[in-house]
């Protein structure tokens, strides 16, 4: 079984990255009206298990971000 986590930062918190991204886009023409930058992490697991105790524990930081699981 395969899974992906998209974790990306949340909601109102400082996103340098999509900032930077987000202006060399407007400046190329493009009316984006927000990005973010984020992290993919894809998991093959070998059994079924608590997936989310294992992402809230050991992958994502739930201070500053948030997640999906795919």
């Amino acid at each position: 079984m395969k899974v992906k986590v998209l974790i990306l930062p949340k909601r109102g918190l400082l996103d340098p990255e999509g900032r930077a991204v987000k202006e060399m886009l407007v400046d190329e023409g493009f009316p984006v009206k927000e990005v973010k930058v984020g992290k993919v992490v894809e998991i093959e697991l070998e059994r079924d298990m608590d997936i989310k105790r294992m992402v809230e524990r050991y992958l994502v930081n739930p201070l500053v971000e948030e997640y999906i699981i795919e």
